[in-house]
């Protein structure tokens, strides 16, 4: 007898589980897919090596493109390739200017030394940014030269996609960079939350941000892993963990079906909650990064109007939006020939 009713509790709780999270009684999503160009259009470096160096400029890609990251070139076509927002690194100078920038110290993808922070604009400015970039092991630089003063200030980030958001990933551990960039922003007449800006970082860094625009969307990668790993277990008992209020979740590509409600009851629970849904790449053996390969388009549901993370817009912006794809014969090849080397690589 106890047999039965222990099956028949856990029947019935099956199918209340079932029902609070069913995607197809929840209400459609409004609005459409946002792509996200990771450091505007960059050069792509191969994941599985990236673990064993800081330097991951040294382990790109054969070039289809001589755009270099984080500079005003690479922005202004990630916005022409549809990106509907672009991550952006700032950083400050020496002399406290902020500029973009990966990278704490120069000597990995410039020719120059030493942190950022100790470099004055002038020098910066002197800078190739494009100087330590091979994609042989340092036999050959492809981009060296091609990158003479491309470090950008803010500013000049700001003119490069006047009609893009900009999710400013802010460098470095001192919280007067949280405060310089909202006395900059304000200083250019950039509203974050009329221009549906955000800003990821330290916490003790977006803290002056966030008393200046509350409701504007900002996170620290803790805080998205403290919502995503909540809601893991709370979100099958119906539950938005309080984790995820004006927070962000993050869905791996190919863990999809590990959260309840997938994807229209997710979504709605989180839009009730004021968070953000952001779908990435797939976990696996390395670090989980962005979209980089076209057929991956396919794998985003139907209807999500959330935020994909990707590290490869000069290929996923086209190929959601194929009108965007000027690219001419020579061109479409040679991204289509890395494209199947960077398949290989990981089967």
């Amino acid at each position: 007898m106890w047999a039965r009713r222990a099956a028949q509790v856990l029947a019935f709780s099956f199918l209340a589980m079932t029902v609070f999270n069913a995607s197809w009684l929840a209400p459609t999503p409004r609005g459409g897919v946002k792509l996200i160009a990771h450091r505007g259009v960059m050069q792509q470096f191969g994941r599985a090596n990236s673990a064993a160096t800081a330097c991951t400029a040294t382990l790109i890609e054969q070039p289809v493109t001589d755009l270099i990251e984080n500079t005003a070139p690479s922005l202004y076509q990630a916005q022409r390739l549809g990106a509907q927002m672009i991550e952006i690194d700032v950083a400050q100078s020496a002399d406290g200017q902020l500029v973009l920038f990966h990278d704490e110290d120069l000597g990995c993808r410039t020719d120059g030394t030493g942190k950022i922070t100790a470099a004055t604009l002038a020098r910066l400015k002197a800078l190739d940014a494009g100087y330590g970039y091979s994609a042989d092991g340092g036999k050959t630089f492809p981009l060296r030269g091609k990158g003479k003063a491309l470090i950008p200030t803010l500013d000049e980030a700001l003119a490069a996609a006047p009609q893009t958001a900009l999710l400013y990933n802010l460098r470095g551990t001192d919280p007067v960079l949280g405060e310089r960039l909202v006395a900059a922003l304000k200083a250019a007449g950039r509203d974050p939350a009329e221009r549906r800006d955000g800003f990821s970082g330290p916490a003790t860094i977006l803290a002056p941000i966030r008393a200046a625009w509350p409701k504007v969307w900002s996170y620290s990668d803790d805080a998205v892993e403290a919502c995503t790993r909540s809601y893991l277990s709370q979100g099958w008992l119906g539950l938005t963990p309080a984790t995820c209020q004006n927070g962000t979740i993050a869905i791996p590509l190919n863990r999809q079906f590990l959260f309840a409600g997938w994807p229209n009851r997710l979504i709605a629970r989180m839009e009730a909650a004021g968070a953000h849904v952001l779908l990435i790449g797939p976990t696996g053996a390395h670090k989980p990064m962005g979209l980089d390969l076209p057929e991956q388009i396919g794998d985003i549901p139907v209807g999500f109007n959330g935020f994909v993370w990707v590290d490869d817009i000069y290929a996923i912006g086209p190929a959601l939006h194929p009108a965007l794809n000027k690219r001419n014969p020579v061109e479409q090849a040679e991204l289509l020939r890395e494209i199947e080397r960077r398949r290989k690589a990981r089967d």
